[in-house]
């Protein structure tokens, strides 16, 4: 069986940028669909042709899809029900991380210290309201 996956996030209308945001982090490829151009006939609503039907980043440190939710009553990405983690080698490598994202105007959810379990462990939520668990394995 030849199978792969990746995570999926409905942004409510900011999905070029928080994709480019995340190629500058992890880099890859970065490839983005708009509804300009394309059929939207039997749509139950109508996206604005600068609205991203698709997005994927592909081939650095993170896989991931991403697209523009349509409609009125828009979600949120703030939820504790999903975050991405990141894994780094090394306590610097997460900090400057973390940094990465704060600076950007993310906020800590929790900071990152020794953990219980023998990691080093935070949180951060970024700027477009998604939670990064960020780890730093055997490190504490």
């Amino acid at each position: 069986m030849s199978l792969s996956t990746a995570p999926y996030i409905s942004f409510p209308g900011t999905t070029a940028e928080a994709m480019a945001f995340y190629q500058s982090i992890f880099g890859g490829e970065l490839e983005v669909l708009r509804y300009d151009g394309m059929s939207t006939e039997g749509f139950p609503v109508q996206p604005g042709p600068d609205a991203v039907a698709h997005a994927s980043l592909t081939g650095g440190a993170l896989d991931l899809r991403a697209g523009d939710e349509i409609g009125d009553d828009l979600p949120s990405t703030l939820s504790p029900v999903y975050s991405i983690l990141a894994m780094t080698d090394t306590v610097p490598e997460a900090e400057a991380l973390i940094e990465t994202f704060t600076a950007a105007g993310g906020t800590i959810e929790l900071p990152f210290l020794p953990a219980p379990w023998g990691d080093t462990y935070g949180q951060v939520r970024d700027n477009f309201g998604v939670m990064w668990q960020v780890l730093t394995p055997g490190s504490a």
